[in-house]
């Protein structure tokens, strides 16, 4: 699996690749700037680009402008975007169109090795993969609405399935059976009004949707 980096923190930047590097994951450039990196996708096609929300310039934005701009040069092509912090808007631009996998996540992720790899394999695969306190936040940012219905239980279920999870992983994670998991989504489904038959991505999206992320 090829990916292309962008990030303009040398450390981070080393670490990302020496980490990669060591689970067979090649990193075909590793790049600082938006001119680069837009560069370097249309010489190497990777399976999945990872960039930093903030780069040179500015530091505002450009990271995020690049990645919507590479998924509009070529759609279908999944990114994993890496943050210092929550920022709703940049998730809201990331996750709301498109096809391909996507993922936004918070840099602390990136100390749980084999976490990450196994997020970034997703991404790269077609998959969703959101940060847990993305998801909290956004959670919290929709209380005045139905979420608020849900029970204790199915807040965790819900905060584990918008962060990518399948219903076996999430039973694993919770101790609980996939017959308690699917009982669950359906009540989750129920009480925020959606459809039991999103699944995978437009599962995922269809939450986040709900939870008020636009």
């Amino acid at each position: 699996m090829r990916v292309v980096i962008a990030e303009d923190n040398v450390l981070l930047a080393s670490g990302l690749e020496l980490l990669l590097g060591s689970r067979d994951i090649e990193v075909s450039a590793l790049v600082t700037e938006v001119p680069a990196l837009l560069d370097a996708v249309e010489r190497h096609r990777p399976a999945v680009v990872i960039a930093d929300v903030r780069l040179p310039p500015s530091f505002r934005d450009e990271g995020i402008r690049a990645a919507l701009e590479l998924r509009r040069r070529h759609p279908g092509l999944p990114v994993l975007v890496l943050s210092q912090y929550v920022e709703k808007v940049y998730a809201r631009e990331l996750l709301s169109g498109g096809t391909g996998g996507v993922g936004y996540l918070l840099k602390d992720r990136v100390s749980r090795v084999g976490e990450f790899v196994d997020d970034l394999r997703r991404v790269a695969g077609g998959g969703t993969v959101i940060d847990p306190e993305v998801v909290a936040q956004l959670m919290g940012a929709g209380g005045r609405n139905a979420v608020r219905s849900l029970s204790d239980r199915e807040r965790q279920v819900l905060a584990l399935m918008a962060s990518g999870l399948g219903n076996t992983e999430i039973g694993e994670r919770l101790f609980i059976t996939d017959n308690a998991v699917h009982k669950h989504i359906g009540n989750i489904f129920g009480k925020l009004g959606l459809p039991t038959t999103h699944t995978g991505h437009r599962r995922v999206l269809a939450v986040l949707a709900y939870l008020d992320v636009g």
